[in-house]
């Protein structure tokens, strides 16, 4: 049970040139991520090696923490190489289970018209965010898409950050980051990025968490002002 309270969005717009948004829990419903890998790959994991479904999961958990913050964790080739299942044509199959959050779409807008760079920066396989990005229709409205395979690190590692200035040229202090994941926050913040943003309800299906360091929003209309 959480004890403390939500700490509040105040954003000085005019002081921020660059916007870097997550994909999965962040500008998509993680229900489809945790579905995945917590439920339809176990099923069908158990079937492939006659076990049953939780001894598949407990398996798979212990496979998943070893790559935990790693670019392998998200590689969708590794996993169908060590577990001999297609993971891209499994996630295919629960396509329709891929939704975006309330107010993305128009917090993308809101952010174009203040004339802001944006950057979709995501840890996701290249071949997942086509997946994805072939169910929701957000792709356009970035100025790049940007995949940790592509920088050569993942988010949670500060070497993540020092290319990922380099590719882009932003200047840290006046650029905002929004995830889902503390841990990508915190090693951003040591990389000197100047708004952080917590997003406390990564699933429309689990309750919601706000962050005890960073300002946490339910949904984006929270960062949504009028426009001078």
């Amino acid at each position: 049970m959480q004890n403390f309270s939500k700490i509040l969005p105040q954003i000085a717009w005019d002081a921020i040139d660059t916007v870097m948004l997550d994909m999965d829990g962040t500008l998509l419903d993680k229900h489809f991520d945790d579905y995945f890998w917590e439920v339809y790959l176990p099923e069908h994991y158990s079937l492939l090696h006659n076990i049953s479904i939780q001894e598949a999961a407990k398996e798979l958990r212990e496979r998943y923490r070893k790559l935990e913050n790693s670019l392998q964790w998200s590689d969708i080739a590794h996993w169908s190489h060590e577990l001999k299942l297609d993971i891209s044509e499994l996630k295919l199959r629960i396509d329709h289970l891929i939704a975006v959050h309330p107010y993305v779409q128009e917090f993308l807008e809101f952010c174009q018209r203040l004339g802001k760079r944006l950057y979709l920066v995501t840890n996701a396989h290249p071949r997942t965010l086509a997946i994805k990005l072939d169910k929701a229709d957000i792709g356009t409205w970035f100025d790049r898409l940007i995949c940790a395979e592509e920088v050569g690190f993942a988010k949670e590692q500060p070497q993540f950050w020092i290319r990922l200035q380099s590719m882009l040229g932003f200047d840290p202090a006046r650029s905002l980051l929004a995830d889902d994941t503390e841990k990508v926050l915190q090693t951003a913040a040591r990389h000197g990025i100047g708004v952080l943003i917590h997003i406390a309800k990564p699933s429309s299906r689990r309750p919601t968490v706000y962050s005890e360091e960073y300002v946490s929003i339910d949904s984006f209309k929270e960062l949504i002002g009028p426009v001078k």
